[in-house]
């Protein structure tokens, strides 16, 4: 039996049988399961399971199996439930047993003691999650085809055009992209969030003038298209209870990209502007009265928000920062985060003779190498407890290495080592510089003070 036959039929079986699982999704390290009812799902058996790394408690159950088995683990669930993988059937019986209602009880204490920050995040990162793969693959082109042009590569040689156009294609047009995931996580139609996505970034906007002052295509950047798309998602579905159903599907979208349309002429895109200005603005602030101190202590408390999965959050961050003055300070400093557990796990792999948990940190280095830290995360560092943290101090020494010499990448793309093809070409030697700064910094620390071996004893 392949490995992700195995996994998927153990994890079903743990999930309480295929009947049980109502909705079913995948990113970049994490299958993502909701239960129908929550008490015939075995935790502990899920996390003994040889292959899972890990299970997060959030609004849907997040078992870390790593980059790559996850999607094909995730295929098989797929093919043995009938579930679409992001998808939710709407005609998935409920349980109303006494058991199911305690579970969804469960569940809903559980919903509101999240505080409003963390439900926040959360939301914006479930828009960004799916697009991680586009967003990675091409800011990854476009930083090798940076490269390739500051070493004397001919810009106007046809293979270094189609890279241009290959890598930075996606972030021409991610508004889209953004207006579509934003109407499905506001529960609109895609289509009209991707059509109010395209209402800020459409060249046409700069042949209109409103107040005296043409309107500037793309003005308000991310922050202005998911504002746009939940507010048409919100028009569609508050226009469609007082509509007729013989008329809905004329009536109901009609009005509501037309009504979003005009707001987002007139309020939506400058309030966006007026956001993204406050949140560059103040970022830049912080780095440069900061320096050094911001960097430490930006780098040393970023993987906590990885633990929760709410660091994809930040995403729009990025790319406004990119927009607004063409590079990214914070993203080199954040991916320190990754670093520091890299040199973590190296120490404990040296000074562990647990045979199960030297397995896993050898499964989990290379892809924490290339930038993918969950695996280590959950599967060494955090089980363990102090590693973590001896971790996070690595992570901050390379923070704020970076901050102080002002690395900056020009797309967003993974952390770790292929992050060096997205910093500017004069700055990939201290990018890299700074890495190994983590890496034997998270090694120094918990080497002299972060495990012990009996700390081993319940991997």
């Amino acid at each position: 039996m392949r490995k992700e036959e195995r996994l998927a039929k153990e994890i079903t079986e743990q999930l309480g049988g295929t009947g049980n699982i109502a909705e079913l999704a995948s990113c970049m390290t994490r299958l993502r399961v909701k239960p129908v009812d929550e008490s015939k799902v075995n935790l502990n058996g899920i996390k003994d399971i040889d292959g899972v790394m890990g299970v997060v408690e959030a609004e849907t159950l997040q078992i870390i199996l790593g980059p790559g088995i996850v999607t094909k683990v995730a295929d098989e669930v797929s093919r043995m439930t009938g579930k679409n993988v992001s998808s939710v059937d709407d005609d998935e019986e409920i349980d109303t047993s006494l058991e199911g209602l305690a579970a969804r009880t469960k569940a809903g204490l559980n919903e509101k003691n999240a505080t409003p920050f963390k439900l926040f995040l959360r939301k914006i990162a479930s828009i960004f999650i799916p697009l991680i793969p586009a967003i990675v693959a091409s800011g990854l082109i476009a930083g090798i085809n940076n490269v390739i042009i500051k070493s004397g590569g001919d810009p106007e040689s046809t293979l270094v055009q189609m890279l241009d156009l290959i890598g930075w294609g996606l972030f021409g047009y991610l508004g889209v992209f953004v207006g579509i995931n934003t109407a499905k996580e506001f529960g609109g139609s895609p289509a009209l969030g991707g059509a109010a996505g395209i209402l800020l970034i459409n060249p046409g906007l700069a042949n209109i003038t409103l107040f005296g002052e043409a309107l500037v295509p793309g003005r308000g950047g991310l922050i202005g298209v998911m504002l746009a798309a939940a507010l048409v998602a919100f028009l569609e579905k508050r226009i469609r209870k007082v509509v007729p159903s013989a008329i809905d599907i004329i009536v109901t979208p009609t009005l509501a990209l037309l009504i979003t349309g005009f707001a987002t002429f007139f309020v939506l895109q400058p309030v966006g502007g007026f956001l993204s200005d406050i949140i560059t603005k103040g970022l830049l602030g912080v780095l440069d009265v900061g320096g050094i101190l911001a960097g430490l202590v930006l780098a040393g408390t970023f993987l906590p928000l990885v633990v929760t999965g709410l660091h994809q959050g930040l995403t729009p961050v990025h790319m406004e920062l990119i927009n607004s003055i063409g590079d990214d300070p914070l993203l080199p400093i954040l991916a320190m985060g990754g670093a520091g557990q890299v040199g973590a796990a190296f120490a404990i792999y040296f000074k562990t003779k647990n045979a199960r948990l030297k397995k896993v940190i050898k499964g989990g280095l290379p892809v924490g190498m290339l930038g993918i830290g969950e695996p280590l995360i959950f599967g060494v560092t955090l089980p363990l407890g102090r590693p973590f943290l001896t971790a996070c101090l690595g992570a901050a020494v390379g923070g704020a290495f970076q901050a102080f010499f002002k690395i900056a990448t020009v797309a967003i793309g993974v952390s770790g080592i292929p992050l060096a093809f997205l910093v500017h070409t004069n700055q990939i030697v201290l990018y890299l510089i700074g890495l190994l700064i983590a890496y034997a910094f998270g090694f120094l620390f918990t080497w002299m003070f972060g495990f012990k071996e009996e700390m081993a004893k319940n991997i």
